[in-house]
Formats: structure tokens, C-alpha cells, sequence
């Protein structure tokens, strides 16, 4: 056991220095107001340190057997007083001086992850949850704040205290009061670390099995049905009490250890001030010491060994914070897959022709999309691609956005490779109606705006119009400060379209995008939304993306694309001449569009008669 634990110390404490490495740029901004937080607190302990030395000459002039005439001593008893409040107002000054570095610290640090999440490939979007990393942020920042904390208001201020009175009893007293001292602050802080290492293991399980056991009890409850269905009330309470069982024992682990650590903590503390109360009652009884000399360092003892007796407690909570920040720094290596080249120019759109020039892509090695694809958009022209699912069509708006790079082959826009220009100029040049139009949880101009947050109200209200959505907007109660439910569950699917229309409008590319913008929407509103595309489409180059033909039967051209390979291309009338995959699509969904009105028709006849 103890080799593994030795294996597993050594990479740890270097991941922790790291991780400190990582976080001292976030400091340096602010390193004046540092060094005064530094200041304060050595000021604050020094007069921390000073009430024992002042409460010795209070003894020592209140001490009868050494001066027959006894006088009040005003001016220690007003030093003590000045020193206790100046001990005081110096922590509150550290306090408020780092104020602003701890949380300076924390937005400047949740700035640069979102920053860097935003530049990071939608492969690593896709792959990792959302809530998971928002889980990794939000520990994150809040470690750094744990961990400075920690580091001005308990570590640094016990270091100082200690070398401060360390360095009095050596200048002060016989050099074995200052190595009792040091050697029984170092065999204290060895012992609390390595029994604290020892104790997590505990906690961890004992947090483990305590979520384990919850997901368990909340789980049977849900599927209450089920239970009961199979009469398996008994194993689930079983398997429910296999895990607190588990809990229990790591819980009581947990406490035991940490009795024990106690006791530990005690009896070296014990035996630390008994050895030195020795030595300084031998040197009283010599006369090489006063009373009061016996007093400031029995003070020094109880004062250094406070804040040490929460030692055990501060480590685990910095191991904790450190690996909360390891896990943030981690985020912010994270390599961007998708980079801009490094001479990459803004593109020139230009006419806005678009080309894909013998495409292949994958999304592994195991996942090939696409295969040696290969069309052109004539500027101003609209192409349709059409196919089943799988097939890759919403591939090929991934690759145009450059959400990702091609395996083989190029996607040029008016010649210019994608991969050549900056993504910002790229991804300006394209608007898009997405399938799923996904709506903040704001007011619907915010929406309509989002495209151009620099836009003029006007042009928001002229966009509004062109996709057929500004009337509905002024009959609702608030009109444009609507606020749209979370991602837009208050409108419905049509009045969701129009908004990504309005949106593609305002931002007014030269290339659009329509990837299944119909596909969720009945055949009345989509009638309506098709004439808005068509209008809006005009004098732009157009790629859409379609899962219903009747929405792309005025295309220039149309692809049908099978298992990743363009199987045939050509107007929709002269794919339905060649009797091919299209005319066979054609024929599917006209059949399936008969089957819906005859449905429709003998519902409502049921309804009237």
C-alpha cells in the first residue's frame, strides 16, 4: 500500500507546483496591490507577535519580588492595547488591498476559458458535455479564490508568525528555545500533511458512495412503475444498502482518522511546549529569566500553535482547490483543432462562388462522411442537396462554415481556399437558416439583433419585415421586448424560422445557407416560409439543404447524395427524366403527401358528420 501511495505522490506534487506556475500571470496584473497585501500582513503579525513581548514587561514591572516600589505600567499596558488594534486594522487593510486581486483574479480567469472554449474545434463541443464544463469553470474559479485565500489569510500569516518568533527567541534566549520550536512546527506540519493524505481517500469513497447511493434511491423512485411491475422492491432497498454500507465504513474511517490525527496534532504540541516550559522554568529558577520571560514564551507557544491546529483542514481543502484548477488549466491547453494559417487574409468575397473540389472527409478514421465530392455554386445561383439521412448533406455546411478541415480535396469561396482566409471574415461572408433554430433566453429583438448586435432598430424592424414576422411581433403584448422562453420554447417552429430568417436578413451574407430550414413545420407554414427564402434567396448564392423535394423544385441544380458520393445531379426536371434515386424520392414523398391530405379529409368528415 504504501509503495503505491509513494508512486502516486511524486507526478501529484509536480502537477501542483504546475498548476501554481500556470496561475502566477493572473497575479502579476496586480502585483502593487501584492506586495502592500504582503506588507500588511507582515506588519499585522509583527504586532500579532509584539503582545506577548509587551505583556512581559507588564509581569516583569507588576512583579513585586523584583521591584520593591510597584508602579502601574501606562505605557506598556498602552502599547499592549495600540499593538492588539494595530494587529487588527493591518488584517483588515491585507483583507481589503486583496479584495481586489482575488476577484480581479477570478474574472480575468473565467474570461480566458469561456474566450478559449468559444476558439475551440465543435468537435470538442460535441464530444464533451456542456454542463461538465461549466461544472470544471465554475470549480475552477472558485478554487483560485479558495487557494488565495488560503495562501494570504492562513499559509503565508502562520509562516511569517513562525520565523517572527522563531527569530525573537534566538536574538532573545538561548538558541534551544528556537529549535525546539522549528523542530516541533516541522514534525507537526510532515505528520498533519502525510495523515491528511492518508484521510482523503476516505472522504473521497465516502463522496463517491454518498452520490452512488442518492442516484440509486432517486432512481428506483423514478422507475417506480418497473419496481413494482417485477416485485423487485426487496433488491433495489438490497442494492440501495450494499452502497451505504460502503458510505458508513468510509464515513466512520473518515472520522476515526481523523481522531486520530488529532491525538497526533496534541501530543506533539504536548510535548513541544512541555519541553520548552521546562527549559524556561529551569532558566527562572537560575535568575537568567524573569517571570515575565516565561509568560511571552508560554504566549509564543498557545499563539503559533492556533493556526496550526487548522493545518489539516487548510491542506485538504488546497488539494482540493488545486486539483479543481488543474483540471480548469487542463481546459485552457486544450489545443483549438481548427486554427487560422498563419498568413491567413481576410476573404474577398467577391461574387461569392462557391466550389467544392473533390472533397473527402471523415469524421475518424473509422466514420468516413464524404467522398470525392464535387460541385460548384455559380454565383447568385441556388443548389439543392437532397438525400437520406447519414448521407452527409449537413456535412457539407459544417466544412463551408470550416467547422472542421477537409480530409482531402479544397472548399474554395470566389477561388480563395477556406482554409487560407481568417475565420472571422470567412464565417461573416455566410448566413444561415438552421433546422434547428436555437433562440437565447432574451427579447426577440436581442434575437432578430444577435446577427448584428450594431444594428440600427430600424434595419432590425426592415428585416422583421422582409421575413414576414414584424406583424405578429407588434400584436404581442410587448412587442419587440417579448422575452423568448429558453431556447425559444415560447414560439412556435414557423415563428422560430422566421426569427433565423429576420436574422440571416440583417446580417445580409453574400452566401446563405438553408439546411432543412422546413423540415419541422406543416405544409401551410411552409408554404409561407418557402416564399420568404425564395425572396430573400434573390441575387445571393444559395446552398440549401433539403429533406422535403417540394421545397427545392426551382433549384439551378440538385445533388442527390448516397453513403457520402453525389449519386446524380441536374434540374429537377431532368432528374425526373432520368428515372433515377430522385424520381423514385419524388414519388415516395408525393405518395406519402396524398396519404396525409386523404387522412386529413376523412378526420375532418368524421369531425362535420
Amino acid at each position: 500500500m504504501a509503495s503505491y501511495h509513494h508512486h502516486t505522490e511524486l507526478p501529484q506534487r509536480k502537477s501542483d507546483i504546475g498548476t501554481l506556475r500556470s496561475l502566477l500571470p493572473f497575479l502579476f496584473e496586480y502585483r502593487g496591490r501584492v506586495l502592500v497585501a504582503l506588507g500588511a500582513l507582515i506588519l499585522a503579525k509583527g504586532a500579532t507577535v509584539l503582545v506577548p513581548v509587551a505583556l512581559k514587561y507588564i509581569v516583569d514591572t507588576l512583579d513585586g519580588s523584583r521591584h520593591q516600589q510597584v508602579a502601574l505600567p501606562v505605557l506598556f499596558l498602552a502599547g499592549y492595547g495600540l499593538l492588539r488594534l494595530a494587529g487588527v486594522a493591518f488584517n483588515e487593510l491585507r483583507d481589503s488591498v486583496f479584495a481586489r486581486v482575488r476577484h480581479g483574479a477570478m474574472r480575468r480567469m473565467s474570461w480566458k476559458v469561456v474566450d478559449h472554449l468559444h476558439r475551440l474545434s465543435l468537435r470538442f463541443h460535441l464530444e464533451r458535455k456542456t454542463g461538465a464544463i461549466t461544472r470544471d469553470l465554475e470549480r475552477g474559479t472558485r478554487s483560485v479564490s479558495s487557494l488565495l485565500n488560503y495562501m494570504v489569510f492562513s499559509i503565508l500569516p502562520t509562516l511569517v508568525e513562525v520565523g517572527l518568533i522563531a527569530g525573537i527567541l534566538l536574538v532573545g534566549y538561548s538558541p534551544w528555545f528556537a529549535v525546539i520550536t522549528f523542530f516541533t512546527v516541522v514534525i507537526y506540519v510532515v505528520f498533519t500533511m502525510k495523515i491528511t493524505e492518508w484521510r482523503m481517500r476516505f472522504r473521497v469513497e465516502m463522496n463517491q458512495m454518498d452520490s452512488k447511493a442518492n442516484n440509486q434511491a432517486v432512481d428506483s423512485l423514478l422507475n417506480y412503475e418497473t419496481v413494482k411491475y417485477f416485485g423487485n422492491e426487496a433488491f433495489e432497498l438490497q442494492r440501495y444498502d450494499r452502497t451505504l454500507r460502503k458510505w458508513e465504513d468510509a464515513a466512520v474511517k473518515s472520522q476515526t482518522s481523523l481522531s486520530a490525527l488529532n491525538i497526533v496534532q496534541g501530543s506533539i504540541i504536548a510535548a513541544g511546549v512541555t519541553l520548552i516550559m521546562f527549559l524556561a522554568a529551569g532558566e527562572v529558577v537560575a535568575g537568567t529569566m524573569s517571570l515575565g520571560d516565561l509568560v511571552l514564551v508560554n504566549a509564543f507557544m498557545i499563539q503559533m500553535f492556533i493556526p496550526l491546529n487548522f493545518l489539516g483542514v487548510v491542506y485538504s481543502q488546497l488539494k482540493h482547490a488545486l486539483s479543481d484548477m488543474e483540471r480548469m488549466f487542463d481546459l485552457l491547453e486544450e489545443e483549438p483543432e481548427i486554427q487560422d494559417a498563419a498568413d491567413a487574409r481576410p476573404l474577398e468575397v467577391g461574387d461569392g462562388e462557391v466550389r467544392f473540389e473533390h472533397v473527402s472527409f471523415a469524421y475518424g478514421p473509422d466514420r468516413p462522411i464524404l467522398r470525392d465530392v464535387d460541385f460548384v455554386i455559380p454565383p447568385g445561383r441556388k443548389v439543392a442537396v437532397v438525400g437520406p439521412s447519414g448521407a452527409g448533406k449537413s456535412t457539407l455546411v459544417r466544412l463551408l462554415f470550416r467547422f472542421y478541415d477537409v480530409d482531402d480535396g479544397r472548399v474554395l469561396i470566389n477561388g480563395q481556399d477556406v482554409r487560407q482566409v481568417t475565420q472571422e471574415s470567412l464565417r461573416a461572408a455566410i448566413g444561415i437558416v438552421p433546422q434547428d433554430t436555437v433562440l437565447f433566453n432574451d427579447t426577440i429583438y436581442y434575437n432578430i439583433a444577435y446577427a448584428r448586435p450594431d444594428a440600427s432598430p430600424e434595419e432590425v424592424h426592415a428585416a422583421a419585415k422582409t421575413a414576414h414576422i414584424h406583424d405578429f411581433i407588434l400584436s404581442l403584448p410587448q412587442g419587440y421586448e417579448t422575452v423568448v422562453g429558453e431556447r425559444g420554447l415560447k414560439l412556435s417552429g414557423g415563428e422560430k424560422q422566421r426569427v433565423a430568417i429576420a436574422r440571416a436578413v440583417l446580417k445580409n451574407p453574400r452566401i446563405l445557407v438553408f439546411d432543412e430550414a422546413t423540415s419541422s413545420l406543416d405544409s401551410h407554414s411552409e408554404k409561407a416560409i418557402l416564399d420568404n427564402l425564395r425572396e430573400v434567396a434573390q441575387d445571393h448564392t444559395t446552398l440549401v439543404i433539403a429533406h422535403r423535394l417540394s421545397t427545392i423544385v426551382d433549384a439551378d441544380q440538385i445533388l442527390v447524395m448516397e453513403g457520402g458520393r453525389i449519386v446524380e445531379r441536374g434540374s429537377h426536371r431532368q432528374l425526373l427524366e432520368a428515372e433515377g434515386a430522385y424520381a423514385q424520392l419524388w414519388r415516395l414523398q408525393l405518395r406519402e403527401r396524398q396519404l396525409e391530405s386523404e387522412e386529413k379529409a376523412l378526420l375532418e368528415e368524421a369531425g362535420t358528420g
